[in-house]
């Protein structure tokens, strides 16, 4: 069917167009670069520990790719409105498929040293904070229906982090680490391409004037001026810190002890099986506070650290992330739907980069922290206060105002 087609017959059912030729390219993109991005953080988790450098070697590597993100994110945004958003996310691309060909090679080659994998994770932690900023103004730029945009796009990339780790889990088992970094370096190299194909409707004029600095006081000014927005930032900084950062190392030491890297690929699949759940819910729920549904949602996010402390069946971990999955997959479509739409084009890509500074600086922080920490108390006794905390996190979610009140508004444009 023709894009022509398809948008006459999406008008006559009353629907915007969302699978315009644009739409599909970018799909494809996100799609095939998701599907390395599921993989190797089991691979990576797997590799290290593997390697002899435990939880605190996962965990230091990772934090390695996310501090250099946090911290230079601002920047992306910036520069996003100077040479444009799609110009920085083909160049970060074309980045990491050259890191991610030498980590493959590392491994294939032998074993690799802690210090070379950290450093190649910051050169991927820093393509991506010059990446991210473009990715929330470019849906707006090729769908009219921007939640129904991000929620099929979300699922699609939840589909391939559900496929992701079980593949990472077995390649590992059987096979190398270094073929998960081949394949995400693939990934990268199909993303480039989309994404320089497409033609995007409504693009902004690029910022020319004032300096870098002039350009980041703007981007705070508007990040500030929206209680809603740094308000969830804030609780997301304690959360990145007692909760998402510590749930990966630790998540695959005790299920690897548990269940093995097979067991772990399954549990990780399965949060993955709840996010395509929770992605298809938010096509066809539309809530008039997103916020306030999202928040709803996402205390099923405190099942996850829940099973990992109690380590129950496999079956019935696997159910429970499931769950969890669900309830963060349709909090990320209300959360990334509201920025999209609530922020001008003009600023909207440094509005952005806050916020995502903001969402994942604290990350490294629980990473780092939660080996050292779960060595003195034990990292199923560090998953408890993480489920404590996480619900602790939704509760205040919506005790303020600006957040559970935000209403649901058309794109802006």
């Amino acid at each position: 069917m023709s894009d022509t087609a398809r948008k006459s017959e999406d008008d006559r059912r009353g629907e915007p167009a969302v699978w315009t030729r644009d739409f599909r390219l970018f799909f494809t993109a996100r799609s095939v670069s998701t599907l390395g991005t599921g993989m190797v953080p089991v691979a990576m988790s797997l590799g290290v520990i593997q390697a002899g450098y435990g939880a605190t070697g996962a965990g230091l590597t990772m934090a390695a790719s996310i501090v250099p993100m946090a911290l230079l994110v601002l920047f992306g945004g910036v520069f996003a409105d100077r040479f444009t958003p799609r110009r920085m996310m083909v160049g970060a691309d074309a980045v990491r498929v050259v890191t991610q060909t030498i980590t493959a090679t590392l491994f294939l080659a032998g074993t690799p040293t802690l210090w070379h994998l950290m450093v190649i994770s910051a050169v991927n932690g820093t393509a991506a904070a010059m990446f991210q900023p473009g990715l929330a103004s470019l849906v707006p730029r090729i769908a009219t229906d921007v939640q129904r945009a991000v929620a099929t796009q979300r699922t699609s990339e939840s589909f391939m982090m559900l496929v992701g780790p079980s593949v990472a889990g077995m390649l590992v088992a059987f096979a190398d680490v270094g073929l998960v970094f081949l394949i995400d370096a693939a990934g990268y190299g199909v993303s480039s391409v989309c994404l320089a194909l497409l033609r995007l409707r409504g693009v902004p004029r690029a910022v020319q004037e004032g300096s870098i600095w002039a350009n980041l006081k703007v981007g705070w000014r508007e990040f500030r001026s929206r209680t809603w927005m740094w308000g969830v930032i804030l609780i997301w900084a304690v959360m990145g810190i007692a909760v998402f950062g510590p749930v990966y190392p630790l998540g695959a030491v005790i299920v690897n002890d548990a269940y093995k890297a097979t067991g772990y690929g399954f549990v990780t699949s399965a949060f993955g099986a709840g996010t395509i759940l929770g992605g298809l819910i938010a096509m066809r729920i539309k809530p008039q506070r997103p916020l306030a549904a999202g928040a709803l949602a996402m205390f099923f996010r405190a099942l996850e650290p829940l099973s990992l402390t109690l380590v129950p069946p496999l079956p019935v971990m696997a159910v429970l992330h499931v769950v969890a999955g669900a309830g963060s997959a349709f909090w990320g479509v209300m959360w990334m739907t509201s920025v999209q739409t609530q922020v001008a084009p003009e600023v909207l890509n440094r509005v952005h980069a806050y916020e995502v500074a903001g969402s994942i600086i604290a990350v490294p922080i629980g990473q780092s922290l939660a080996g050292p920490v779960a060595s003195l108390v034990g990292a199923r006794e560090v998953l408890a206060v993480s489920s404590v905390v996480s619900v602790t996190g939704c509760v205040l979610l919506l005790s303020v105002p600006a957040i559970r009140g935000l209403r649901r508004v058309v794109a802006a444009t």
